[in-house]
Order: structure tokens, then sequence, then C-alpha cells
């Protein structure tokens, strides 16, 4: 009964009030003996799962909750990760054992949203006991990424909202011997194995340390370890937090731990790295090592969240390439029918009429509208923040073109992205790998998942769980749309068809440039092409000697890492295509992605399982 201005209604409401009360604590009755049991279950070892899993590790504790102890997290004595083999195999056990008892428990008896979130724990799981079969092929200390450049960058981002992240912070410097010994150990296990990295990279890794903390800057004062420091507590202190003789007592502590603590570990693990350079045996990719082919095919399902079979992967590449291919010769003979001239990227870069990040985020939001769904009905009063900044010049050349710092879950409305300089360039170039990290990437997937979570529509255990393909295929596929943006931006220019055509050819450019590093990553290390295959396929592309060298010696210490990004974007796309088939003329972008943002991070055929049932 909906209408209420009649007493008729009314009364008729009022008699039959005890009945249904009755029925409604029967029916809840019945739902708890059908739900509750399993439910319950899956409740505990959920939220078990979060707090163990954050308990161990102040570090990403504190970059995934603002506040941890609102939900009962509190870490007595503050330490880095020491990565082993032993807490490897830690790792496994406790995903076996979780995925024991989440196995036993029947899907039926949860709601749909926890059925779900059970489905990606398991898929998670899975994949975490199956990467426990291959002992030492990872490597934590990579040249191309490595914690030994991570961790820095970590500590120059880490946020003090108190005064005890500040202390916090400090105990984390206190324990960079024990973080260096335990890499030191593994990689001492590693060449037992056989399987020690190159002497070019172990060479490369020394170097980057000593140029990471670098012992003058350090005693001048003017390492970012030292500078971001300063200005955090600069903030603090401005907000009446901290007084200035404590400020002070903080900066003389943090000088001290980073001169006589982490510079000696740091040179600890140099001096390590040196008395195993000699050990390597492998020089070229995976499939030369014993197990490698089998890793990497592990690797390519864990990173991409795809369900197809490594040689379906690489069939997909091949064609995709070519449709591209073909795409992009027809769009430059027209753009020269257009204009007399061939096609000149470096047109896009230079007047480009955006050059102000915050302005381009702005743009972006703006002409995003149509095609995605507002953040406007999951956000309260507090707007959501952006901070755009450079990387450090003692950072650029050791980190990527741009980076987006996920916020805390329970502050997802500050957020911040770091852009590289000397990699990014002006114009289209900063305004789609803005669009990559901000809006519509990563920076909006982030904040409308934390939002629509924090509805009372997730589990936070889902924050743990790290969905490559999902999260960077979405990133590349909404950078592929602002190409159509930007073009609508230079709908002023002198000859706007030509400038939207230049748009689509750089999009075809970029796109066809990460499908063939794909396609050489699948090469060296499933195919087992040879150093000089590749340097050849990347010559024939138009790379230079040095570029090519430099691809690919990222290829080889990096396996399956561009795979997350166009693997993930195909299938992104090919379930865009199964909606529209599956809706019909309900199908629109809007309604396509607002069911990607909703569903979460995830792998595709769960997500396209959620599809069917939509």
């Amino acid at each position: 009964m909906v209408k209420n201005d009649s007493g008729r209604s009314i009364l008729k409401k009022r008699k039959l009030l005890f009945l249904p009360v009755f029925l409604i604590l029967l029916a809840l009755a019945g739902l708890f003996f059908f739900h509750g049991f399993d439910g319950l279950i899956f409740s505990r070892a959920c939220s078990r799962f979060f707090r163990q899993s954050l308990s161990g590790d102040a570090l990403s504790l504190h970059f995934t909750l603002a506040d941890p102890q609102k939900v009962g997290i509190r870490i007595e004595s503050p330490s880095l990760p020491v990565y082993s083999r032993q807490s490897s195999r830690d790792a496994a056990l406790a995903a076996q054992t979780l995925y024991d008892t989440l196995s036993g428990l029947d899907p039926d008896r949860l709601s749909d949203d926890r059925r779900y979130t059970l489905d990606l724990l398991l898929y998670s799981l899975k994949q975490e006991i199956r990467g426990g079969e291959f002992p030492y092929y990872a490597e934590p200390l990579s040249p191309s990424s490595g914690q030994h450049t991570e961790l820095p960058l970590l500590l120059a981002e880490y946020t003090f909202r108190s005064e005890q992240d500040v202390e916090t912070y400090l105990a984390l410097l206190e324990t960079f011997p024990d973080w260096a010994q335990g890499l030191a150990a593994y990689e001492r296990e590693k060449a037992a194995a056989g399987l020690f990295m190159t002497d070019e990279d172990a060479t490369n890794v020394i170097s980057q340390c000593g140029q990471i903390l670098d012992q003058d800057s350090l005693l001048a004062g003017e390492h970012f370890l030292q500078t971001t420091f300063r200005s955090r507590l600069d903030q603090l202190l401005d907000k009446g937090i901290l007084s200035k003789d404590r400020v002070q007592t903080f900066l003389d502590e943090n000088d001290r731990l980073l001169t006589t603590v982490a510079l000696p570990a740091y040179q600890f693990l140099c001096d390590e790295l040196t008395l195993l350079i000699g050990q390597g045996q492998y020089g070229g990719g995976l499939y030369e090592k014993p197990d490698g082919r089998a890793y990497y095919a592990w690797l390519v399902g864990k990173n991409t969240g795809s369900s197809r079979e490594p040689d379906e992967i690489f069939l997909l590449l091949q064609n995709t390439f070519q449709k591209k291919y073909e795409e992009l010769q027809t769009l430059a003979f027209r753009y020269q029918e257009l204009t007399g001239n061939p096609p000149d990227l470096s047109l896009l870069s230079d007047g480009f009429p955006l050059t102000d990040p915050s302005e381009i985020l702005t743009d972006l939001q703006t002409r995003m509208q149509e095609d995605f769904p507002s953040l406007s009905l999951l956000l309260g009063k507090e707007p959501v923040q952006c901070t755009v900044k450079d990387v450090d010049l003692a950072l650029e050349s050791l980190t990527s073109p741009a980076f987006y710092m996920t916020p805390p879950v329970d502050d997802p409305m500050h957020n911040t992205i770091c852009i590289n300089r000397s990699s990014t360039s002006e114009g289209l170039s900063l305004y789609t790998t803005l669009a990559h990290e901000g809006y519509p990437g990563h920076l909006y997937q982030t904040v409308y998942f934390s939002l629509h979570s924090a509805s009372g529509k997730g589990l936070p255990v889902r924050e743990l769980l790290y969905f490559g393909g999902y999260v960077e295929g979405w990133a590349y596929y909404t950078e592929q749309l602002s190409f159509s943006y930007a073009a609508q931006l230079l709908e002023n220019a002198p000859s706007p068809y030509a400038a939207s055509v230049l748009c689509s050819l750089a999009s075809l450019q970029r796109d066809l440039q990460i499908n063939l590093f794909c396609l050489l990553d699948f090469s060296l290390h499933y195919y087992g092409a040879s150093r000089e295959e590749i340097l050849t396929s990347l010559s024939s592309f138009g790379f230079s000697a040095d570029a090519a060298l430099r691809i690919y010696n990222y290829l080889r210490t990096e396996p399956a890492v561009y795979l997350k990004y166009y693997v993930g974007y195909l299938e992104m796309t090919a379930l865009r295509d199964r909606a529209r088939t599956l809706w019909g003329e309900d199908f629109s972008l809007q309604r396509f992605h607002r069911f990607v943002l909703e569903a979460g991070p995830s792998d595709f055929s769960s997500l396209a399982e959620r599809l069917q049932d939509s």
C-alpha cells in the first residue's frame, strides 16, 4: 500500500501491522538459518584475513588505512617487511588454509555481493598457492622496479596526519638493516638455486642504490628523504599538531637514521650483491630457466586476470596488431590526402590548448560526463582533491612517466599524481597521461569503488586483492578514450578535422607500440626468442639501437608487465562488446562503465559471469 492520504488506507495498515511484523521476524530467522552460519564464517574469515594481512606490515597498513585503530589494528613495533623464501612459504600456507575454509562454504547461502567477493577471494588464493610452486623466480631487486627504488619513493610519499605517524615513520627507518639483510639472504638463496640475476643487472642495481641514497646529498641535508620529511613536518607545525622544538627533534632523528642506519644498510646490500656477481646462469628470458615457461604462464594469468591460454592470448595480440596496423595505414593516407603532408604527431605537442595539469584534469572531468557515471551521487560534502606534482630529479631515471598514489580506503578524497617530466612531454602526451592516472582512469576508478563500497555494498577484504589486468586495463582503456576528448578540445584548431585524424593516428600508434611490446614479451619468455631476434624486431619498427636495447632489457627484467595494460584493455573491450550484445538497445557506455566500476577490481571471468546475471 503506497498511499496514506486517506483514513481508510491508514486504518487498514494499522489492522495488519502485527501480521507483517511477525512474518518479517519469521523470515529473518529463516534467512539467518539459511545465510547465517555460512555468512558468519565468511565474515569472520574475511575480517581475520584483513587484520592479519595488515598487522604484520606497518608500511602497507599506512597506505591502506588512514586510521587503522578504528578497525582495531595497532602495531606496537613497526618494521619494514622482510622479503624471504620463508615469508613466501608462510603466505602460501596461509592462503591454502583460508582457501580450504572458504571453499567449504555454500555460495548459495551468501548474499550476492558476498558471493562475488567469495569468488574473487578463491580466485586470488588459488593464484597465490600456485605461485608458491616457483620459488626464487620473482626478483625483488629488479633494476626496473625493485624494492631498492620503490621503498624510498613510498617513504617520500608517506603521509603525516599525526605525531604518531612521524614516530612510526622513524621506527621504519630504524629497521632498514633487517630489510636489507632479508633481501641479501634471498639473493644468496637464489644464487644457490642457479637463478641469480645477470652481472649487468646486479651492477645496475648497485649503481642505483648509490644514486638513490647518495651520501653527499645526505650530508648536505639536500636528499629528497630529508626535504620531503621537512615539508611534511612543516604542515603539521602549521596545523598546530607539532611544536617547533618537536619538529627539530624529529629532523635531527631523521638525519641520524638516514646517515647511520639506512645508508649503511644500502651499502651492505651493495656489498652482498657484489659478492654474488658471476653466479647468474641465465641471461635471456624465462624460457631458458628450468620452470620458466610454466612460471611465465602463471604470471600471465596472475597479471592479466584473463582465463585465456597463453597461445590464445598471443594469437589475439597478433590479430589485433594486424587490424590496428591496417587502420593506421588508412588514416595516414587520408591525412595526407587532406593536408598534402605526411602525418606529423609533433603538431599535437606544440601549441596544445592546455598545459597546466589541474586544468587538464578539470577538462577531462567535463568531457567524460556523457560516457561515465558521475561521482556526485556518491560524494558527501567533501570534494575529491588531487595534488599533481613532479617526481624528484633524483628519481626521474628510476620511475615511470607518471604514477597515481592509491589513497587509503578510509580517506579516498585526498589523491596524488606524480609526473616524471623527463619522460612525459607537454601537449597530447600529458593530456592522455593524466586521463590514465586521473580522470577517467586510476583516480576516478579508485574513488568511485571506494565510495561505492563504503555505502555498504562491499567488504574491506577486497582492498587486499589486486587485479592488475582490471586496474591497468581500465586505465589504458580510458586513456584510449581520451584521445577522442583531445580531438574535441582541438575543435577550434585551424583544421579541426585534420587535428582529429592526428589524434586518432596518435591513439593507434600508441596502441601498436604497447601491442608490439606484449608480442615481444611472449616471444622472449614463452617462445624462446633470442636477444638478437628481439632487437632486430624492434629495429624493423624504427627503434634506434639504444632504444631497442633499453626496451629489451625492460622486457627481460619485467616479464608480463605490459600484458597487464594491453591484455587487460582487450578483455575490457571484449566485455564491453558482450554487454552490447546482451543488453541490445538498452546498452550505453554509461551503463557499461557503471557496471564495471561497481563490480570493482576483478578477474575477467568473474566479471563476465556477473555481466550475464546483470
